[in-house]
């Protein structure tokens, strides 16, 4: 009966350890020198040489051919290296399992044998604690002493995975030992080395393979050793990608794929027929979640313009293909919430119903926008700005490409006025209310909107007027929506809540805000060339502008902070009082906001 590959694969020098030279390299040395302590702490994940380095330390210090080196190895060869490697009964190299000896009868145990003498004089005994974290602490209090002042030619090698047990229970057996921090093993290296072991048995394997296996050991040679074991067991000559899919249960680089087709497609419909045929093919749903999250993390990295070494060559091309499918804003989105689900997902009995429903979420996902656009759709530059029935979560988020603004005439308030008493709805306003149906409208041309005397830039027929008070407040809310469209939406939110008080001979408009506030204040004097241009458009000998103080009567209102939010707020609060109709329908119907 052959050995296991994790066991006759095991390396029978420092130098054959796979990537933990600073270990070994240190080690080495100490025996090299004479400088070799008396305890050392190895520390690090499950699988990467731990034990392994323990054994060679013990078989470096025994070496029937230690006098004729001068390097620090074990000839691996001799009669007790062959012993010590193999794990075989020895007088001087003692193994124990602290998960199953954690007592402090044990400790005591050991204190008492590590009193008495090697069996030579050339020799070492070496004791190596396995799983040293599950001791517990009266049986750290007793190996204490022994630990800070041992018999001569004593060495404690204590192997664990999780140090900072030991520092909470026994924090001062940390300072009497050497501590080394073992790496966990890149995809590179365990590629490498099952390639050559591979080599070594007689037996092919692809590239696709060996990427598949190193990404299932997650950094541990042993448990890459031990898959590949259970995939050899499978018989087939050489190893291929499907016999390691077939053998380790993991699923296809295809069902990922189809499934981020799924989402990038918005088809959420078919997202649950996608994962009952998982559930059919016996697929664990943990695993593919987290074969899930790896790819969206691939499609990251490739978007991002990394090279994403370790995915095959057939999974990496299928990504750089979707590379626009996605932006990354939106892979760390779901990323995000992959994150977040997987610990209520592991405890779950409802595996499936989450699996399906974060999934159906990616597919339904907003797609990002810029706050410049989102700015562009409240002002009106780029689209309309609607008002539909309010549907919870829903509304308040711009399109990526705006709608044309409709082309229509507005009616002439009456003279001497400052908003008419009939007048027509504003721009790009649809109710809920049921309506009869109106001919198709014919398709939206490329052109700028008309409006019923608009600026001359904007309509091209409309003359400048000499400058009046009553004829500047009719076009007061014109002036707010040319700075909106204008694209100075902070300037227009201010100038909607002032008023024209006075104009004087020489062309000068004084305005007042309805309410004391610094931004608005602040926006219109900063922004008062900006105003006087849009004002000029209308009236000809418009020469100044200046601001008065708001009535000393009212409260001065705080600074707010400019939100999207408080942005559409202001839109609504402007469009009711333009036009009392919409207002009354805006609280019958619960309507709200759409960009």
């Amino acid at each position: 009966m052959s050995l296991a590959l994790a066991r006759k694969y095991r390396p029978r020098n420092f130098a054959s350890v796979a990537v933990q030279s600073h270990v070994s390299t240190t080690l080495k040395g100490a025996i090299a020198h004479g400088r070799v302590a008396h305890g050392y702490l190895l520390c690090g994940p499950r699988g990467t040489g731990k034990t392994t380095l323990a054994r060679v330390l013990a078989m470096a210090l025994n070496c029937e051919r230690r006098a004729q080196r001068t390097d620090g190895e074990p000839c691996g060869e001799c009669i007790s290296c062959q012993r010590i490697w193999s794990g075989s009964a020895s007088l001087d190299v003692v193994e124990i399992d602290a998960a199953s000896n954690r007592g402090v009868d044990d400790a005591r145990d050991l204190r008492e044998r590590a009193m008495y003498a090697p069996s030579g004089d050339d020799r070492w005994k070496v004791y190596i604690v396995d799983e040293a974290h599950m001791l517990t602490r009266e049986a750290w209090n007793a190996l204490l002493k022994i630990l800070e002042e041992p018999p001569s030619r004593v060495v404690f090698v204590f192997a664990t995975t999780e140090p900072q047990k030991i520092a909470q229970s026994a924090a001062p057996v940390m300072s009497r030992l050497q501590r080394f921090d073992l790496k966990r093993i890149g995809p590179a290296d365990i590629r490498a080395r099952l390639a050559d072991v591979l080599k070594l048995e007689g037996t092919e394997a692809s590239a696709d393979a060996l990427a598949m296996l190193a990404r299932a050991a997650d950094g541990s040679m042993r448990d890459a050793l031990s898959l590949t074991d259970q995939v050899l067991a499978l018989g087939g000559g050489s190893v291929t990608a499907e016999r390691v899919r077939e053998a380790l249960g993991l699923v296809a680089e295809d069902e990922y794929i189809a499934v981020l087709d799924l989402i990038a497609q918005r088809r959420a419909g078919d997202i649950f027929t996608a994962i009952h045929r998982l559930v059919d093919l016996g697929i664990d749903l943990g695993a593919f979640l987290t074969g899930f999250a790896d790819i969206l993390r691939a499609q990251l990295e490739i978007g991002l313009g990394g090279p994403a070494a370790d995915l095959s060559e057939h999974a990496r091309a299928a990504l750089e293909a979707r590379r626009q499918a996605f932006t990354p804003v939106d892979l760390l989105r779901m990323l995000n919430a992959l994150t977040e689900l997987e610990p209520r997902f592991r405890r779950s009995g409802q595996q499936q119903l989450l699996l399906e429903t974060i999934l159906v979420r990616f597919a339904l996902l907003d797609r990002s926008v810029e706050l410049e656009e989102v700015l562009r759709g409240l002002g009106g530059q780029g689209g309309a700005v609607g008002v539909g029935p309010a549907q919870g979560g829903a509304t308040g988020r711009a399109p990526s490409t705006p709608a044309p603004a409709p082309t229509r005439a507005a009616p002439e308030p009456p003279a001497g006025s400052r908003r008419g008493s009939s007048p027509a709805p504003a721009d790009g306003i649809r109710s809920a209310a049921t309506s009869p149906p109106s001919p198709p409208s014919p398709p939206p041309q490329a052109t700028a909107p008309v409006l019923a005397d608009a600026p001359p830039d904007t309509a091209g027929h409309a003359d400048p007027v000499p400058l009046d008070l009553n004829r500047l407040a009719e076009r007061w809310d014109d002036v707010v929506d040319r700075l909106r469209r204008s694209g100075k939406v902070v300037l227009a939110s201010a100038v909607e809540h002032a008023i024209p008080v006075s104009v004087t001979g020489s062309g000068v408009v004084s305005l007042q805000l309805d309410e004391a506030n610094e931004v608005f204040s602040h926006a219109i004097e900063s922004g008062r060339d900006d105003l006087l241009r849009v004002v000029g458009e209308w009236f000809s000998d418009a020469r100044g502008l200046q601001l008065r103080p708001a009535d000393s009567s009212s409260a001065p209102v705080p600074p707010r902070r400019l939100t999207a939010e408080s942005i559409r707020a202001d839109r609504v609060a402007s469009l009711r009082k333009r036009d009392p109709l919409l207002s009354a329908a805006i609280d019958a119907l619960d309507l709200d906001l759409l960009e």
